[in-house]
Formats: C-alpha cells, sequence, structure tokens
C-alpha cells in the first residue's frame, strides 16, 4: 500500500477537479465547494487505511460524483465558463486577433455547455485534461466504449452546431 501525501498527492489535483467541477456545475462558487468537499472526502479515505491505487481517478470520480449529486438537486444553470480560469493573452497578437480568440472561445464554451452531461465530461476529461480512455471509463464508472461513443457524439454535435 503505497502512503498517500496530502500535499504531494491530493492537493496539486485541485486545478484540475475544479475544472471539472465547473464543465459539470457550470457555477464558479458550486465548482469551489465540491473542489473543498472533494479534497476532504479524498483526504477522509486515505486517513481511514482505504487502499486507493490510483488517487487522481479517484479524486475525479468523487468529484464527479459530487458535482452531479448538485445537479441534481439545483436547476441547471446557463452560467458562462469563467475566461479568468485559463492562460493569460498573448500579448504580441492585435487587438483584432485578441477579439476574434474570445469570440471563438466564448461560441465554444457555449457549444460545449449545451451538450449533455455525459458528453460534456468525456468531452473535458479527454479534449482538456488529456484523460485516456480507461482513466474516464473509471472516472465516469462506464465502460471504455461507452466513453467513446460519448466522445464521438459530443464532437459530431459540435461540429454540426459550428456548420450551422
Amino acid at each position: 500500500m503505497k502512503e498517500i501525501s496530502f500535499r504531494n498527492d491530493v492537493l496539486p489535483l485541485k486545478d484540475k477537479l475544479f475544472r471539472l467541477a465547473l464543465r459539470i456545475t457550470l457555477n464558479r462558487e458550486d465548482a469551489e465547494d465540491i473542489v473543498q468537499e472533494t479534497l476532504i472526502r479524498v483526504w477522509r479515505e486515505c486517513q481511514d487505511g482505504k487502499d486507493i491505487d490510483n488517487v487522481e481517478a479517484f479524486s475525479l470520480t468523487v468529484c464527479r460524483n459530487l458535482s452531479l449529486d448538485l445537479n441534481s438537486k439545483l436547476e441547471q444553470r446557463n452560467v458562462a465558463f469563467d475566461e479568468d480560469i485559463h492562460d493569460q493573452p498573448d500579448t504580441t497578437r492585435s487587438p483584432f486577433e485578441t477579439m476574434v480568440d474570445h469570440e471563438r472561445f466564448q461560441m465554444l464554451n457555449a457549444l460545449m455547455n449545451s451538450l449533455p452531461e455525459k458528453q460534456r465530461t468525456a468531452m473535458q476529461l479527454r479534449d482538456v485534461e488529456g484523460r485516456s480512455y480507461r482513466e474516464i471509463a473509471e472516472v465516469m464508472q462506464i465502460s471504455e466504449s461507452d466513453v467513446k461513443v460519448n466522445i464521438f457524439r459530443a464532437r459530431k454535435a459540435m461540429r454540426e452546431k459550428l456548420q450551422r
């Protein structure tokens, strides 16, 4: 059994957990609360002696489940994804290029937020977080083939909406 350090193993996951929670809940404050609750629950599990093979996958699973639980209790909100969690803008670009990039970001964000939860989560984990199909299946508690189907459908839906 590997010794899990909160500082070295759990705490560095907070940004990934936040992005996942934000993508599911579409609300910054809810996502922050979920990340805090996730970190507490993961640490409790570690302290209780639970054998956790992959602390990152376990943490993402807890975060996803808490986000889904909150969504089932609250009405889905249409709050835009905050840009301030992304890297600072490239100052070598012209204002026009910056504006075009901003509009593209807003459009893609709105399209992604309009997807069903499973597709949105799978796409977030695969295309934004760079997770493998196996890791996504573990986090979402579905088969790898279901992950691939959800990602395919999400990409197809976004492509169709972009072409309109």
